[in-house]
């Protein structure tokens, strides 16, 4: 029989951890792997190959014909034996040595890099074969230090895979002049829902994330650094067989002296190329205790899904306001009520580096004495809290973050763990599936079983504060503005708003009206609420909103149409309101809720030049006058903030006081005389006393809601755009309802009710 041959390491299952330094711990593990085993049996076949025909046990074709059983035996005889055993005894330490080294140099190999790229370090795909990731992120202007911040975040996302791109919500210009240098990578998105102070809000970016096609979807706060890996428990991740959902709360470094260089594939610190292990050390030394003290700030937290079957939650996501608090947590108590998805805390294996330390918060967010009175009294912070309170579960009940399963990478293996219920899943890629079993029991290295118990101890008491503890108590929203500051804010630079007044009865209209502007890029409108539910609707909504103290109260909700008391008392709001932003030097175009806009009137209406009053003409016969008595239409008008038309709106209010009608009548009356005795052309009135010309506006550009039956074409919008309509009124109709058939019905509607989003072009 041949000599057997076989090596015994012990593994770190056998031997104290500490005993062994973590290379050769690393080493022994690799020589008592399967893939190992197996190469050292196939070398140990070759070895008997070789040892069998130095011995010649095995003859060759020769020997066959020519050596004998006696020949055999003269060669181990007594007289050859110490010549042939030295032989065999130089060939075995040949062997040996040569096993060894391939040992070595298949280990060296395994520890190298999987990318020339000298950042991304641990991966385990190809580039080809590597899921797709999109990060989505909502930056500030790129301006000043902060810009400085937001683009070194954004560069080593980029810079940890090829198949990593982002996407940047935002409005600014300057975000448009960052991403040119990135070509597709990066990519500017618009067309979202952002508040009149250009907040985005998250349901409208969570929305808009879906209509790009990426295997994992991530949202991040800009100013956050990531090392690899990040790409390495995404990876792990969308080897899942569940869908799921994870987060990654981040550590707050006061300073970060590291910087990419111009191509960003290096690390440099004074100058100097690190490598990405030195940032890592240095960076984990900084965070020292931090690693004990992770909390769950909404937006500055990582969070991340894949692209699979089930939704993220049950219901819908309210309009949460993005930066402003909870809506993170609101979201993951929400996926972990609903359990559409596998939802883990992967905090402990992501390096979520937050730069930006003026938005952090202890735990339990607003209601820390630590907070300050700005973010606690904050209305945005306040409107997130409300709609947590109102919105989900978590109303009913809170979820315990302590339980959550836990992400965690020991001696080089993901793991996910539930220190509360003492369980340990470990993922097998073969199976597919999620093993579960007691941690202290299973059969693993102790080295392993060292870093799971050692985790799980720093996490007790982290994460633990629920979703309840982070609301603030219902109170009454209110903006921090008054009218004249709200008019600087959103004025254009023509010194010119649109006005519209609404009550709760209307605020679907009123947002159809809303996002309709928002899709012409019209920022510089102003919304009057006529009761307290509309105020903190609009608030919600992000409107720039105000409360008329003058405004009748005990509005009717459905009988308030054209004709009735409600709608008489409603009408004389609007004429005082004009007049007070005139006085405050601000042009004013008044529109109503129901006059939908195909194209942006105002550089028509501003040709018309001072003391000129342009209004909507509510004539509906197709020839002869337009101005003929009380067919001027209140309802849509533009009006300049000169001496001339001050003077002649305070004689419509006054007029307006002390009738018995609405305000439409006064506006005739007073502007064009009863009976239209001021009346000048088939077009035009010029009042006597202020010299105001006051210009019917052409139906054809500005159509009433009888003129040419246009409401009951069979294709309105067609038939508006083909007549070159800029707007067009929903007026000689009765009743809210019918109104809001008609408009829904035409395809004149631009806002999603069940989410409350505007819809998309």
């Amino acid at each position: 029989m041949p000599p057997t041959w076989s090596v015994s390491i012990p593994c770190p299952g056998a031997v104290k951890p500490d005993s062994l330094s973590a290379s050769l711990v690393d080493f022994c593990c690799f020589l008592c792997s399967p893939s190992t085993s197996l190469l050292i049996v196939s070398v140990k076949v070759a070895l008997f190959s070789s040892f069998a025909i130095t011995h010649q046990i095995i003859p060759s074709q020769s020997q066959k014909s020519t050596k004998t059983h006696q020949e055999l035996a003269f060669l181990h005889s007594s007289d050859n034996f110490s010549p042939m055993k030295a032989l065999q005894t130089g060939l075995w330490s040949v062997w040996v040595s040569g096993v060894l080294l391939i040992a070595v140099s298949l280990y060296a190999t395994r520890s190298l890099p999987l990318s020339n790229n000298p950042i991304f370090i641990n991966g385990s795909f190809s580039d080809t074969e590597a899921p797709k990731i999109t990060i989505f992120t909502a930056p500030a202007p790129f301006t000043g230090s902060s810009g400085t911040k937001q683009s070194l975040a954004i560069r080593s996302w980029l810079a940890l895979s090829p198949q990593i791109s982002v996407i940047l919500f935002s409005q600014h210009h300057s975000a448009a002049s960052f991403a040119t240098s990135f070509g597709s990578r990066v990519v500017v998105e618009s067309d979202i829902d952002f508040t009149f102070l250009g907040v985005p809000f998250f349901h409208s970016m969570v929305a808009k994330a879906q209509a790009f096609k990426s295997d994992i979807y991530v949202f991040m706060d800009t100013k956050s650094i990531l090392l690899p890996d990040f790409v390495s428990a995404l990876n792990y991740a969308h080897k899942l067989d569940n869908d799921w959902l994870l987060f990654a709360s981040p550590r707050n470094v006061s300073d970060f002296p590291f910087y990419l260089d111009n191509d960003g594939k290096h690390w440099l610190k004074d100058g100097k190329r690190i490598r990405i292990q030195e940032v890592c050390t240095e960076i984990h030394i900084e965070i020292g205790d931090q690693w004990r003290k992770l909390h769950l700030t909404s937006f500055i937290m990582v969070i991340a899904w894949n692209n699979g079957d089930m939704p993220l939650h049950h219901g819908v996501l309210p309009p949460f306001l993005y930066g402003k608090g909870v809506y993170i947590n609101w979201l993951i108590n929400e996926a972990l009520s609903s359990g559409l998805r596998f939802v883990f805390d992967a905090s402990w294996t992501i390096s979520n580096i937050a730069l930006d330390d003026s938005r952090r918060w202890p735990n339990c967010l607003v209601k820390s004495s630590d907070a300050s009175d700005i973010e606690r009294g904050s209305w945005e912070y306040d409107g997130n809290s409300h709609l947590a309170e109102v919105y989900g579960s978590s109303s009913l009940h809170g979820v315990n973050y302590s339980v959550v399963m836990k992400l965690l990478k020991c001696d080089g293996q993901y793991l996910l763990i539930n220190s509360t219920e003492d369980l340990l899943n470990s993922y097998d890629y073969e199976r597919k599936s999620l093993w579960k079993g007691n941690i202290r029991n299973c059969r693993r290295p102790k080295k392993t079983l060292a870093c799971i118990v050692g985790t799980t101890k720093l996490q007790n008491g982290t994460l633990g504060c629920p979703l309840r503890d982070r609301i603030v108590p219902t109170r009454t929203l209110m903006l921090p503005f008054s009218l004249e500051s709200l008019l600087a804010i959103i004025a254009d630079k023509n010194r010119t708003v649109v006005l519209t007044v609404a009550g709760y009865s209307y605020k679907d209209m009123l947002m159809s009206w809303v996002c309709r502007l928002r899709h012409l890029r019209i920022t510089n409108f102003l919304v009057s609420a006529l009761d307290s539910e509309t105020y903190q609707f609009s608030i919600m909504q992000g409107l720039p909103v105000f409360n008329d103290p003058s405004a009748p109260s005990n509005i009717s909700f459905n009988d308030c149409h054209f004709g009735t008391k409600c709608f008489q008392r409603v009408t004389k709001v609007k004429s005082r309101l004009v007049l007070t932003i005139l006085k405050l030097g601000y042009n004013v175009l008044l529109s109503d809720v129901d006059v939908y806009w195909f194209r942006n009137p105002l550089p028509t209406l501003s040709s018309f030049g001072p003391a000129t009053l342009a209004a909507q003409s509510d004539e509906y016969n197709q020839t002869g006058p337009i101005n003929l008595p009380r067919r001027l239409n209140s309802g849509f008008y533009f009006a300049l903030a000169d001496a001339p038309t001050i003077a002649a709106m305070e004689k419509v209010v006054r007029h307006a006081a002390t009738s018995g009608l609405s305000e439409q009548p006064s506006f005739y009356d007073s502007l064009c005389g009863e009976g239209g005795s001021f009346r000048e052309g088939d077009n035009r009135c010029v009042e006597p006393e202020t010299n105001l010309t006051v210009h019917f506006l052409d139906r054809n550009l500005f159509p009433n809601g009888a003129y040419m039956g246009l409401w009951e074409r069979e294709n309105v919008k067609s038939a508006c755009k083909k007549q070159g309509c800029l707007v067009l009124h929903n007026n000689w109709i009765s009743g809210r309802v019918k109104k809001l058939e008609r408009q829904v019905l035409s395809g004149l509607w631009d806002y999603d009710i069940a989410t409350r989003m505007c819809s998309k072009n």
